[in-house]
């Protein structure tokens, strides 16, 4: 299963008003509960999390075209900023010793793998969902970042 998809369960389990949904499939077995307060959201994936986890990242109802695209476009600028889908550790090179997946500069197309997150001992490629040119880097090599997190400002002149 996809982080899209997660996250897309998440969003309309939080719009739905349930309070706990279970999922399984032949490898991935999740069940997101929330309550009104802190609306946590409990993730178990049986095929590469043996233990549960509990992120506390709120999960609020809002429009899909705040949340469900990773893109948003600045009000004073025609540049794109490409923001975090999860928690993680960003890296911009594959491994230490390749070069980076882009520069400030480089022409990217959808699908370019932009740089990648490590969550819990998985490496996630972020794929670009527009085409443009990138302006600017917004977070260091091997740097924490939070879901919804500016990572790249693209032109997509």
């Amino acid at each position: 299963m996809k982080i899209k998809e997660i996250q897309n369960l998440i969003k309309f389990v939080a719009k739905s008003g349930a309070s706990e949904v279970s999922l399984e499939m032949e490898d991935v077995k999740i069940t997101i509960k929330t309550n009104d307060s802190a609306q946590p959201v409990v993730i178990h994936d049986t095929a590469t999390v043996p233990q549960q986890v509990v992120l506390n990242q709120p999960v609020s109802p809002q429009p899909p075209e705040v949340q469900a695209n990773p893109l948003s476009v600045e009000e004073d600028s025609n540049h794109i900023t490409i923001k975090s889908p999860i928690i993680g550790t960003f890296y911009r090179k594959p491994s230490p010793d390749k070069p980076n997946f882009v520069e400030v500069g480089d022409s990217i197309s959808e699908g370019s793998v932009l740089c990648v997150i490590e969550a819990m001992k998985l490496f996630n490629d972020i794929e670009s969902e527009v085409s443009g040119k990138i302006v600017k880097i917004l977070v260091d090599d091997s740097s924490p970042v939070e879901f919804d997190q500016p990572l790249f400002l693209v032109d997509p002149s």
